[in-house]
C-alpha cells in the first residue's frame, strides 16, 4: 500500500446513479484530468459493492458476495479501475444475508441442504447446551443476544447465531464450507485486481463455548490463516475492530494493518478540553502499522478511549470516563443536537459504543479547527485514509436519517455530481485537497517521525528525510497554530489554515 492519503467511499454516493455505470464514473473523478479529484488519492477503499448495496446493512450483508451488484458496474470495471488506482474492498467474514441463495437452499431443505454445514447455529457452539453464564460471557456490541430463533421452511426449528441482525447469518468459519466460501471470496478479489482487503467483522467470526467470542486467541490463529492465504495471492489484509485500546496494541502486533481508531475521539478530546495530554499519551505508545482516521462509514468510536468494560479500575481508559461521558455531550451541542438523534437509542441505533455524526458536524463546522485536526491525522504515522463526507466537509444529512431511520445514515449522504463540484469549490475543502497533497507528495514523510518537547497544551510533530522537515504545532489552549516545511528551493514555506 502507497503511503499516500486514501479515500474511503460507497461507489454509489459520490457522483453515482446507480445506473450501471457508477464504477466507471468514479474512476473518471479520481483519475480523469479536469476533475477536482483527479490524482488526489493514492488509493481508495470501495465500500461494499457486491449483491445487494441496499441490503439490512447498506452492503455489510451480501447476498452474493462474488457479484458485483450491476446497478454500479461489473468486475470488469473493478479491474479497470485497479489499473488506475490502488482499491481496498471487504470481506465480510462474519456473516452474509439471509436472503443469500446459500441460505435461502438451508432455510428449504435443512438438514438435507448442500450448504447445511455454512451456517453456525446454537448448538454448534454449544453441543451440551447453553447456560445463562455461558451466554452473558458473550461479548455484545449490540443489546440482546447474538442468537435468532428460525424455523425453516421445511419445519425444522434452528436457533441461529446472528451477531449483529437477523438479516445476517453468521458463517461458521471453521467448517470446510465457511472455509471454502471465504477463499472463494478471496480469489474472485485477487482476480479482479484487488491488492487489499478489509476483514470486516473478524472479531466476532470465531465461537467457543465459555468464552467471549471475541478476539480470542482462536480469533488470532483464524486471522494469520486467513491472512497467509491472502498473501500468497498478493493482497494485504487489514483487521477492523474496536475495542479497548490496549487490546488494539495486542492485535496490531499480529497482523498487518488496523485502524486507528481511538485518534478520532481523542482529537474531538483535545480541541474540547484544550489540552494535548491524552492525545500525546496515545501517539507515545500508538500501533504505527495503522491507517489513520477521523471518519468512517460508522460512527465516532468511544469504546476505543474508554475503560475495559470486563474491569474498568484496573484497566482505565486514556480519558477519565467523566470526560469521555461530557465529549459525547459536547459533540451533540457542537452539531445542534442532530448526532443526539442517531445516537444510542434514537432512530432504531443499535450501535452500543458510537456516536454518529459528521466529522466537520462534530467540530461544530469551524473550518480552521477542522483543517488542524486533518493535519494531525495526516502528521502521525501510519497511512491516512479520508472518508468520502469528510473530504467535501459534509454536514449530517437529516433527511436521510428522517427516510431510513438508520442511525449511521447521518453520515452517508450521497453526493450528486454537481454537489461534488461546488463543494470542492468550497475554501475549506479546497484547502484539505492542498493538504492531502503536501501529505502525499513531501518527501520529509518518508523519513522519521518525533514528537518535539512541549507542554501538555502543545501537540509538535516533526518528520525529517534528509534535508527535508516538515512541522506542526498547534497549541490547543489558545489554537495557535504553524506547519511549516521545506521547499524545493531549501527554503521553509508555510500552510494557511484559513
Amino acid at each position: 500500500m502507497k503511503n499516500q492519503v486514501q479515500l474511503i467511499t460507497y461507489v454509489d454516493r459520490l457522483g453515482g446513479q446507480r445506473d450501471g455505470a457508477d464504477l466507471i464514473r468514479l474512476g473518471k473523478l479520481l483519475t480523469e484530468p479536469g476533475s477536482p479529484l483527479a490524482g488526489v488519492f493514492g488509493g481508495v477503499h470501495l465500500l461494499p459493492f457486491f449483491h445487494a448495496i441496499d441490503g439490512a446493512d447498506a452492503g455489510f450483508d451480501p447476498i452474493d458476495h462474488t457479484q458485483v451488484d450491476p446497478r454500479l458496474g461489473s468486475w470488469s470495471d473493478i479491474k479497470t479501475l485497479t489499473e488506475s488506482v490502488d482499491v481496498m474492498a471487504d470481506v465480510i467474514v462474519n456473516h452474509m444475508s439471509s436472503e443469500s441463495p446459500q441460505f435461502v437452499d438451508y432455510a428449504a431443505n435443512g438438514d438435507a441442504s448442500a450448504y447445511a454445514g455454512l451456517f453456525l447455529t446454537l448448538d454448534v457452539v454449544f453441543p451440551n447446551g447453553a447456560t445463562e453464564r455461558d451466554l452473558l460471557s458473550v461479548y455484545r456490541p449490540r443489546p440482546g443476544l447474538p442468537l435468532t430463533y428460525a424455523t425453516l421452511r421445511n419445519g425444522e426449528r434452528r436457533i441461529l447465531w446472528t451477531t449483529f441482525t437477523a438479516a445476517q447469518i453468521d458463517i461458521a468459519v471453521r467448517h470446510p464450507q465457511g472455509r471454502a466460501y471465504l477463499s472463494g471470496i478471496l480469489h474472485t478479489l485477487a482476480d479482479s485486481g484487488i491488492r487489499m482487503v478489509r476483514l470486516d467483522a473478524v472479531g466476532y467470526a470465531i465461537k467457543k463455548a465459555g468464552a467471549s467470542c471475541f478476539m480470542m486467541p482462536e480469533t488470532f490463529d483464524f486471522i494469520a490463516e486467513f491472512a497467509c492465504e491472502a498473501r500468497a495471492l498478493g493482497i494485504e489484509v487489514l483487521v477492523e475492530i474496536h475495542s479497548y485500546f490496549q487490546r488494539q496494541i495486542d492485535i496490531a502486533s499480529k497482523v498487518d494493518w488496523v485502524y486507528d481508531f481511538a485518534l478520532p475521539p481523542l482529537v474531538l478530546h483535545a480541541f474540547s478540553f484544550r489540552t494535548a495530554a491524552a492525545l500525546k499519551r496515545w501517539i507515545a505508545i500508538r500501533p504505527t502499522n495503522a491507517l489513520t482516521v477521523l471518519d468512517t462509514h460508522d460512527g465516532i468510536g468511544i469504546i476505543d478511549i474508554g475503560a475495559d468494560a470486563g474491569d474498568r479500575v484496573a484497566h482505565p481508559g486514556l480519558v477519565p470516563p467523566e470526560e469521555l461521558d461530557a465529549l459525547v455531550e459536547r459533540i451533540h451541542t457542537a452539531s445542534q443536537g442532530d448526532s443526539r438523534k442517531a445516537t444510542g437509542a434514537a432512530a432504531s441505533n443499535l450501535d452500543l459504543y458510537q456516536v454518529n455524526c459528521s466529522f466537520f458536524d462534530a467540530m461544530g463546522r469551524d473550518e480552521t479547527a477542522y483543517l488542524l485536526a486533518r493535519a494531525i491525522q495526516f502528521f502521525l504515522p501510519g497511512v491516512p485514509q479520508v472518508y468520502y463526507v469528510g473530504l467535501l466537509a459534509g454536514h449530517n444529512d437529516m433527511e436521510l436519517l428522517a427516510r431510513t431511520q438508520v442511525g449511521r445514515d447521518i453520515n452517508r449522504h450521497f453526493y450528486s455530481a454537481d454537489e461534488i463540484i461546488g463543494d470542492c469549490e468550497r475554501p475549506v475543502v479546497r484547502r484539505l485537497i492542498e493538504l492531502i497533497q503536501l501529505r502525499n507528495r513531501h518527501p520529509a514523510f518518508g523519513g522519521s517521525f518525533e514528537v518535539l518537547t512541549s507542554g501538555d497544551e502543545v501537540l509538535h510533530l516533526r518528520w525529517q528525510h534528509g534535508f527535508d522537515k516538515a512541522t506542526l504545532r498547534v497549541d490547543f489552549a489558545t489554537l495557535a497554530h504553524e506547519l511549516t516545511y521545506s521547499a524545493e528551493d531549501g527554503q521553509a514555506a508555510g500552510f494557511a489554515f484559513s
